[in-house]
């Protein structure tokens, strides 16, 4: 059967869509962007537990004293954890996603239930959008809005905005058909019986559309971290990247927490607001009494106490210190405050040289956000200037597909670290296989397997498409494509058993310092000889910032000094990634001052 070219139609349509119609992705972009920022504002600015005083104030007007209680602590865990301004970032997207996203779906699903045309339409897009893997939504919101929150945001509002349709349209349909009969007897225009009879009614199984949009948005804004949204998504990709249970459970929590409260705010609110909902709470209540742990105040005393609460709230925020950055000497305040983002995937190296360089650049003056992305958004980001730089790029092999793709929208500021190699390890007590010669008639030991990273990687593709031919190991051994996480994790496990495996590695990486393995040798030299680490830039940024330009094209590291570095901030954790640096600046005088000179002025 002919192979129908399904992909090529939808890449043609994609460039199609980019080449005419970019002005109105643009325009969609500065308006997600600006609403974004605009919520998370105003989030980020009231100290952490006076903001979670507003939302306990909020579930005790909706819910009652035990869930205020409740909501407070819950918040002041998640900002004990450190996770405070990550988790107002996700609650900011998820606003601004359900928002939009109800703003199209009740519409939608208000016509649909009284159009069966329109139904009938709706309902295979409905299926096709909720059965479709959530992660594919990240690659035209990547395409079409670049990294960041606006293509969190879209990804987003996509994935959540079925049950919203479907809600409002089965409650539409369940409202008595003859009280509708009886309106339209009366003589009640179509538009006020559906503003007063059938929304009224519908209103209960309307806001559990609502609640599953939020659910479901909340969901997704942890995926949208993989394209540099940040938030507590951010952390848990960051988690993922670098095997730490630890941090992937911290962010967990958070996200449970977030979930909860709007769960049980948005069920409540479904009550407050529906007729129907109201009279069941006051029978309730009536019939069980008022004791203290449910007690509930009038709507107007809620208000007043979001209100104080937000006055003192916008005044610390207002009024109340910096942001905790140092100041910078005159004589060094190179950047006047110029921003400056890089981007950083989640491996060891990159890791450590992007936060030296925030820490240097603020030494200098500089504004620096420091965003983690998978290698494709990375590029993806640096090709349409979303990023500015970043310092982690092998070349010319590992990461060669990468520059072919977006090379001539890139500028090479060199290589920083070098040589690099790529290699297949096994466990020292693995006896008799000390190269890759070694590995032919082997396969059974093994299960036949190497156990790899991510099918992207450069190394995946050379393994498969190279290495593994030149040695004639092809047929007998299967490359398993998963994840870095996901190898580091099997090597561990067989590690602590003593059992057979064959895992692709790299050089530099901290598992040979973990763990006692053997780098098996290529006296055909298929791997290649090595990669220099490289750090890319977008398009002019060294024109534009020719001082930063100058200082990343003459950095440098020894591997004793990026070793020490990545040690340094893997012993340190989550969140503690520029004090890790800091102390290690104390310990290594002079890197700052060598890394990036002041120039003197003439």
């Amino acid at each position: 059967m002919p192979r129908i070219p399904l992909g090529d139609w939808v890449n043609s349509a994609v460039d199609w869509l980019l080449g005419h119609v970019s002005w109105l992705f643009d325009l969609l972009k500065a308006v997600f962007t600006g609403a974004y920022d605009g919520i998370d504002a105003v989030l980020q600015a009231p100290q952490p537990l006076l903001l979670a005083g507003i939302f306990a104030v909020l579930a005790f007007w909706l819910r009652g004293t035990l869930a205020g209680v409740l909501t407070f602590v819950g918040f002041a865990f998640i900002d004990s954890l450190g996770l405070w301004d990550d988790a107002m970032v996700t609650l900011s997207l998820v606003l601004v996603a359900t928002v939009i996203a109800l703003v199209i779906s009740v519409p939608v699903g208000i016509w649909a239930a009284r159009s069966e045309r329109v139904g009938a339409l709706v309902r295979p897009v409905l299926d096709f959008m909720q059965t479709l893997p959530a992660m594919i939504y990240l690659i035209p919101a990547i395409l079409f809005f670049g990294t960041g929150a606006s293509a969190g945001i879209v990804a987003t509002l996509i994935f959540a905005l079925a049950p919203g349709v479907r809600m409002t349209e089965l409650g539409i349909r369940q409202v008595d058909k003859e009280l509708v009969e009886a309106a339209d007897a009366f003589g009640t225009t179509p538009r006020d019986t559906l503003l007063r009879v059938q929304l009224p009614l519908a209103l209960p199984t309307v806001m559990a559309g609502v609640n599953q949009v939020i659910m479901l948005g909340l969901s997704m804004a942890a995926i949208a971290g993989m394209v540099g949204t940040g938030g507590l998504g951010g952390d848990v990709n960051e988690a993922i990247g670098q095997l730490d249970v630890g941090l992937g459970s911290e962010a967990g929590v958070a996200i449970v927490i977030l979930a909860i409260y709007l769960d049980r705010m948005t069920g409540a609110l479904g009550t407050q607001v529906s007729p129907l909902g109201r009279r069941a709470a006051l029978r309730a209540r009536a019939a069980g009494g008022t004791r203290i742990w449910s007690y509930r105040p009038r709507p107007q005393f809620a208000v007043i106490g979001v209100v104080v609460l937000g006055l003192v709230a916008g005044g610390m925020g207002v009024l109340g210190g910096g942001d905790g950055t140092q100041p910078v000497a005159a004589g060094k305040d190179v950047g006047q405050g110029k921003k400056i983002t890089i981007g950083y995937i989640p491996w060891d190296e990159g890791v450590a040289s992007t936060f030296l360089w925030k820490e240097i650049l603020e030494q200098r003056g500089f504004q620096v956000d420091a965003k983690q992305y998978d290698a494709g958004p990375l590029y993806t980001s640096l090709a349409q200037g979303d990023v500015d730089f970043e310092t982690d790029s092998w070349l010319p092999t590992t990461h060669a597909q990468y520059w072919k793709k977006y090379g001539d929208r890139l500028d090479d500021l060199g290589s920083w670290y070098g040589r690099t190699s790529l290699e297949l390890s096994v466990p020292s007590y693995v006896k008799g296989v000390d190269s890759l010669d070694d590995l032919k008639g082997q396969a059974s030991r093994f299960g036949g397997k190497i156990t790899g990273i991510e099918s992207s990687a450069g190394e995946t593709a050379l393994l498969k498409s190279k290495v593994l031919k030149e040695y004639g190991l092809d047929q007998e051994y299967k490359v398993v494509d998963s994840s870095t996480p996901a190898m580091l994790a099997e090597l561990k496990r067989a590690y602590s058993r003593k059992e057979p495996i064959v895992v692709t590695l790299w050089s530099p990486h901290w598992a040979y310092n973990d763990y006692d393995l053997k780098k098996l040798k290529d006296p055909k030299g298929a791997w290649g000889t090595g990669d220099g680490v490289h750090t890319l830039a977008r398009k002019g940024f060294a024109a534009d910032n020719p001082v930063v330009g100058t200082w990343l094209k003459n950095f440098r590291m020894t591997e004793k000094q990026l070793t020490g570095l990545e040690a340094a901030i893997n012993k340190a954790g989550k969140g503690r990634q520029q004090e890790a640096v800091r102390a290690w600046l104390k310990d290594n005088p002079g890197v700052v001052d060598k890394a990036a000179p002041v120039p003197h002025k003439s």
